[in-house]
């Protein structure tokens, strides 16, 4: 999956600069992002990247890089 397109959709979600956002940059720790911020970027990468994410996989996500290697991981099914 795109890295770049990743962070552009969080830092639409979340209003930050696309600069900012690392692999290892945390939606909650580093950009504050709460459970309604983390509902709508799930929500944005589902449609932008045409996949469905269960509720379940959300929790290991913490960080843009486990974004990448889950859409990953998803893609290879």
């Amino acid at each position: 999956m795109d890295l770049n397109k990743i962070k552009e959709v969080v830092a639409e979600q979340l209003g930050v600069e696309v600069a900012e956002l690392k692999e290892g940059t945390s939606l909650k720790d580093d950009l504050n992002a709460d459970s309604l911020d983390l509902f709508q970027i799930i929500m944005s990468l589902e449609e932008e990247f045409g996949i469905e994410i269960p509720t379940e996989d959300t929790e290991s996500i913490n960080t843009i890089g486990d974004i990448e290697n889950y859409l990953n991981s998803r893609k290879e099914d």
